[in-house]
């Protein structure tokens, strides 16, 4: 299941892949996208916007330092209302595939946006623009109550002559609430698409290009991160422009984050990620999903199948890009990594792939990243089922290695020069 670097029809999507206009300014749908990324008043509150979880200088994640070294999960525009997962980055997101099942590796779900697929692109054709409305209409972000209450906020806005421009449809006509709804998730996704959120300005891309030279440090980490590390086969190197992920699904057997506001609700909770989607799937009322206009061939899994697939996909969350993993604004600023958050260094989740399934298991389950670091142990796993045990746990990395493979992934930060 996890020989990934052998899906030819990965490689192929990445190489096809067209390059964009390096420092190009943004066209009239991008400048709408952008406008709407960043409005606070299209939450209940008038207090959150897509920018408030996914902001550039860190990469297109989690913005705040404070809560990235705790918990990791930022709370919506209702005060107390938390999720479950940290932000991912909305970086380099447009390229996702439609949420699919692989035969290659053995069966593999492919594609998709957020922690566990659930945007699957099958509504608009694009991951990244289903995934666009999902925070607006969610109770633990935007809160905002349906499709209605985002257009009469976008009907108001300083922008409405813009998407009018763009669209040919006046935000306010109310018997065109849906299809000007598909507009907002497509206008966004067109902003996330331009360069100015998808720049490939690394020292990696300047390197390719001749611009810039990687260090020796840096150099070995590509050599590790190709080789020893085994890093390639899931952040896909591929393409003239190489995204660092393969779209897939993996349980890493990350431990539980003590401080995300779900486990202090609950010690027990432990999140599902695919598995939680494709039960949702099969459970669905109706199962409208399976006629909708890009569904993919998930929709000949029977409701049944659906469930089995579940239980073999427990705790398994999506493959993230690596670009812009380390950006931040300031040398200090604490950034998170896992779905949970559970790490707060890059240093620190490479020692764990490193060393998982060889240091001890410590004796508190909720054991925290530092103090593991510091009793040189590893907490189990949020989920125990599925852990992928072929691509790490064991590398047999020294100190110095992982620190070469921490100094490359430095190199994948876009501004690289600015």
């Amino acid at each position: 299941m996890y020989l990934k670097k052998n899906a030819i029809w990965l490689v192929a999507l990445l190489l096809c892949m067209a390059v964009p206009a390096l420092g190009a300014t943004l066209d009239q749908k991008e400048l709408l996208g952008k406008k709407l990324f960043d409005d606070l008043n299209l939450s209940l509150n008038a207090n959150q916007s897509c920018a408030a979880c996914h902001t550039g200088e860190v990469g297109w994640t989690g913005p705040h330092s404070e809560i990235n070294a705790h918990g990791a999960v930022y709370e919506g525009s209702i005060p107390g209302a938390f999720g479950d997962r940290k932000p991912p980055s909305s970086g380099y997101a447009t390229q996702a595939p439609l949420f699919h099942y692989s035969k290659q590796g053995g069966g593999l779900f492919v594609g998709g946006n957020f922690w566990d697929g659930r945007a699957t692109g099958w509504k608009l054709g694009n991951p990244a623009a289903d995934q666009a409305q999902g925070p607006f209409l969610n109770p633990k972000e935007q809160a905002l109550p349906d499709a209605a209450a985002v257009m009469a906020k976008v009907c108001v806005a300083d922008y409405a002559d813009l998407f009018q421009q763009v669209w040919g449809l006046d935000p306010c006509d109310t018997g065109k609430t849906d299809l000007a709804y598909d507009y907002v998730g497509l206008a966004i996704a067109a902003y996330e698409a331009s360069p100015e959120v998808n720049a490939f300005s690394s020292k990696f891309d300047l390197a390719r290009r001749g611009k810039a030279k990687l260090n020796k440090q840096e150099q070995r980490g590509w050599a590790l991160f190709m080789g020893k590390g085994k890093c390639h086969l899931c952040h896909v190197p591929s393409g003239k422009l190489p995204l660092f992920t393969d779209y897939t699904f993996d349980n890493l057997g990350i431990p539980k984050n003590p401080e995300n506001p779900a486990t202090l609700a609950d010690p027990d909770f432990a999140d599902p990620g695919l598995a939680g989607f494709l039960r949702a799937l099969a459970a669905a009322d109706n199962q409208g999903w399976r006629d909708m206009t890009y569904t993919t061939n998930v929709a000949k899994f029977s409701n049944q199948e659906l469930l089995d697939l579940a239980a073999a996909h427990e705790g398994m969350h999506k493959v993230p890009t690596l670009r812009n993993v380390d950006k931040r604004p300031a040398e200090g600023f604490v950034k998170a990594f896992g779905h949970n958050g559970y790490f707060k260094s890059l240093k620190g989740i490479v020692h764990f792939y490193n060393t998982r399934d060889v240091l001890p298991r410590c004796q508190n389950p909720l054991t925290t990243e530092a103090e593991a670091l510091a009793q040189n142990c590893w907490p189990a796993p949020e989920i125990a089922n599925n852990v992928n045990t072929a691509e790490l746990g064991n590398l047999g990395l020294s100190d110095e290695e992982e620190k070469a493979l921490v100094a490359f992934m430095k190199t994948l930060s876009d501004g690289f020069g600015d």
